[in-house]
């Protein structure tokens, strides 16, 4: 799913505004109202709405309509794989920095 570079770039541009970082962070406490989403936020209201169909086309949110009211909730998923990829990185680069250390030991050792 997230070795596709166009979603992988999606969620990253997506998690670069302050302002979705902060409904993400909301959402990952359970699902939330587009009302209760912009309460702590500044903007107006239509402004939220189209930060949440960024959330909503990068696959990090869902959302559904019942009646009058719009409900968002977190999509796990695509979180555990962002996640998933940054950790690829974290470990490449350990064992880059593991190996140097090896490196510099053994170094000192012979001097």
């Amino acid at each position: 799913m997230l070795h596709d570079s166009a979603q992988l770039d999606l969620m990253f541009q997506a998690l670069a505004d302050p302002a979705r970082r902060q409904m993400v962070d909301r959402l990952s406490r359970g699902p939330a109202s587009v009302s209760q989403l912009a309460e702590p936020l500044a903007m107006s209201l239509s402004a939220v709405v189209q930060h949440l169909n960024v959330l909503e086309a990068s696959g990090l949110v869902r959302s559904e309509k019942l009646g009058r009211v719009r409900t968002c909730q977190i999509e796990p998923k695509a979180l555990r794989a962002a996640e998933h990829w940054i950790n690829e990185r974290r470990n490449a680069w350990e064992r880059r920095l593991d190996r140097l250390g090896d490196f510099l030991a053994e170094t000192s050792d012979k001097t």
